[in-house]
């Protein structure tokens, strides 16, 4: 990972939000495109002892393993004869399906599923259905504040091999070429923001695409400006965790969900918002009729890829301007590997995992993914675009993201989108999304016997 990003990141308390002072993560400049896609390195790995004819079964949800990750694993299989069966399952179903394996104590070897505490806890009970791996070699060279965000009590659970800048800053991804034609600044206020969004309507351009079908996009609007909750109120995100605080009446949060319900209501969205798919987001945004997106901040390399006679640094990035943030979402949390306590090829699981993190394993990953520009351990060399380091010059860095850094928030995700749509439909109001948030929250401390809530 590179220095000045992990430097950012350790500053930043896991579990209580710190306002740091911090001006900008300035990483290092790098090529301007990623390296051309090769054959997956010819890596080596330990001797350990395999049994023959092993197939490690890894369930993850729609689009937690990369294309080189399967490279990867097909280089494993030819090195050791265990084979690596991935088994996808969609988004929106997910966390369902893996909670009735887990519950049933059927589980697959290796699970993923996303880091954070309250959903190490509730989400899977790591504790009684992770095995440890607080002694693994690779644990060693993790960004301990990443490696925080897989511990539980002190111990390591999962293994984060995911690009937690350019693939976890979700951010307004804006067209460059659409903003210069129509004479559009950057938005540093929310009114500027729908003032921009207005023009591009005005012009016959859809202002954003926003795909609601998924069930769990339209939430990342609300925590991922958590950094701007704890601007307006230090200390928000600790009472918040503690109980000493509730969404529900507090005015800065209803706000910014009145806010997305403008955007919805005001058409910014489009006429097919709730059908559109996140799918469909490169394509989109490749055809001109979209200006902006809420999305990762490797979303311009992505359409790059996909499309490639659109160049990575043609779309540029501003942070999401409800209440008028500009503040960079830290988000050290994503998808997690767990290897499954009773399973039958825990040896060769591990042995898995320390093969996906050899140094030139990690390193070929970075250079070969899209949506990658770094990983979470030393020794890496990142790959940022120009677009992306003119976002980290641009935008400070204080505090982490409000689903990281609130309890009992991120393992009702998809309940908040359900609840989303409902006010969009006009069936509930902002003010009682923020209530139904907080009697979820109440319902899963009480699951995890958290005294704040017993008292």
């Amino acid at each position: 990972m590179n220095k000045s990003i992990r430097r950012t990141l350790v500053s930043l308390s896991i579990g209580a939000l710190v306002v740091g002072c911090s001006t900008s993560t300035t990483p290092t400049p790098a090529p301007a495109t990623a390296a051309p896609s090769v054959a997956a390195p010819s890596a080596t790995v330990a001797p350990t002892p395999t049994k023959a004819n092993v197939t490690l079964e890894v369930m993850a949800s729609q689009d937690w393993i990369k294309s080189t990750e399967q490279e990867l694993a097909k280089k494993f299989e030819a090195q050791t004869g265990i084979k690596i069966d991935y088994q996808i399952i969609p988004s929106a179903q997910y966390f369902d399906v893996l909670k009735t394996k887990l519950n049933s104590g059927q589980g697959v070897d290796i699970f993923l599923g996303q880091a954070g505490k309250s959903d190490l806890k509730l989400q899977y009970d790591v504790e009684k259905n992770a095995v440890d791996l607080t002694n693994e070699e690779w644990a060693k060279r993790l960004d301990p504040v990443v490696a925080d965000q897989s511990s539980l009590n002190g111990k390591l659970y999962g293994a984060e091999i995911w690009d937690v800048v350019a693939s976890n800053y979700w951010v307004m991804v804006y067209n460059k070429d659409i903003f210069t034609k129509y004479n559009l600044s950057l938005p540093k206020t929310f009114a500027e923001f729908e003032t921009v969004c207005d023009t591009l309507k005005k012009n016959g351009i859809t202002p954003i695409y926003e795909p609601v079908s998924d069930g769990w996009h339209q939430v990342l609007w609300f925590p991922e400006v958590g950094s701007r909750f704890e601007e307006l109120e230090p200390g928000l995100g600790e009472k918040l965790s503690t109980n000493k605080a509730t969404f529900a009446g507090n005015a800065n949060m209803t706000t910014a969900m009145g806010q997305i319900l403008d955007l919805y209501k005001k058409g910014y969205w489009g006429a097919n918002s709730l059908s559109a798919k996140e799918a469909d987001t490169s394509k989109q945004m490749a055809s001109g009729k979209y200006a902006m997106t809420l999305s990762q901040l490797s979303r311009g390399a992505q359409i790059e890829k996909a499309y490639p006679d659109k160049k990575a640094t043609s779309f540029g990035y501003f942070p999401i301007p409800l209440l008028d943030n500009q503040l960079q979402p830290v988000h050290p949390a994503g998808p997690t590997k767990f290897i499954y306590s009773k399973s039958q090829h825990v040896a060769e699981a591990k042995q898995f995992l320390a093969f996906l993190m050899a140094q030139e394993n990690l390193q070929w990953m970075i250079d070969n993914t899209p949506d990658f520009a770094t990983l979470p351990f030393t020794g890496v060399k990142p790959k940022w675009d120009a677009s992306q380091q003119a976002f980290f010059d641009t935008y400070a860095s204080k505090t982490i993201v409000y689903q990281d850094a609130v309890l009992y928030v991120n393992p009702q995700w998809m309940d908040i989108g359900k609840d989303m749509v409902a006010m969009f439909t006009g069936k509930m109001t902002p003010e009682k999304v923020m209530t139904a948030i907080d009697t979820r929250r109440a319902q899963q401390a009480a699951a995890a016997k958290d005294p704040n809530w017993s008292k």
